[in-house]
């Protein structure tokens, strides 16, 4: 019997599809595990059709695989999947934001700042979905300038992918606080007006993996331990 309350009236595509995400995030769905769709569809009351299309939307994000007459199985995140997320994400990043350079203003700028100020006190208070949102917001606001919606899907896309893995309770604070920095240096670099430099810095430091490497490490380390205690 189907549980109750589960949906509401969205597309039913749509709602599977956030209810599979949630599943993931909160690490409900782990890397390596399978996804019975009979044993789904009966659960969320719906038909194959829209737990398909979900699973597709989600194959197409890389968080599943679809084998045929095998079933769907959960990806794992490997460090070359990592390494050119971040690659692809820097480019991208960097060039949104030199896209909409001239177009940053005295009341986005200090937003900017607000946002960074506001993650510095989500770590202060090991506050790490704070400061995850926090996070996104801050880069929102160039990225927001950008008329390129493909490029956005793009980078939003794979943000996801590398943020729900699931989504960690914890951090590696030593990270966050660096991170804050950069936006820091980022930011300085907007004020003054240099558009070539804010924007390499985007790709070449900010979203470096090899910059960024023993973090990065360190922080899918605990994802995977994390994942190995829920097994």
């Amino acid at each position: 019997m189907a549980d109750k309350g589960i949906l509401n009236l969205k597309s039913l595509k749509e709602q599977v599809y956030e209810y599979l995400r949630g599943q993931l995030g909160k690490g409900e769905l782990l890397p390596g595990s399978s996804i019975n769709m009979d044993e789904t569809s009966q659960k969320l009351g719906v038909s194959r059709t829209p737990l398909r299309d979900a699973l597709l939307q989600l194959e197409m994000e890389g968080f599943v695989s679809i084998f045929p007459r095998r079933g769907v199985v959960v990806n794992h995140l490997t460090l070359q999947d990592i390494k050119n997320y971040y690659e692809i994400i820097g480019a991208l990043e960097s060039a949104a934001l030199m896209a909409g350079f001239d177009r940053l203003n005295t009341a986005q700028i200090t937003k900017m700042k607000a946002l960074n100020s506001e993650m510095k006190r989500a770590i202060e208070q090991d506050n790490f979905n704070l400061y995850y949102q926090k996070n996104l917001e801050f880069h929102e606001i160039f990225l927001g300038l950008s008329e390129n919606q493909n490029l956005l899907k793009i980078v939003n896309t794979l943000k996801k992918r590398l943020y729900d893995f699931p989504r960690q309770q914890g951090f590696v604070k030593a990270w966050e606080k660096t991170s804050i920095g950069e936006h820091e240096d980022l930011v300085r670099l907007i004020e003054e007006g240099k558009k070539e430099q804010a924007s390499s810095y985007i790709r070449d430091v900010h979203w470096s993996y090899r910059v960024q490497e023993n973090f990065l490490k360190k922080y899918y380390a605990q994802a995977e331990a994390t994942q190995g205690n829920r097994e």
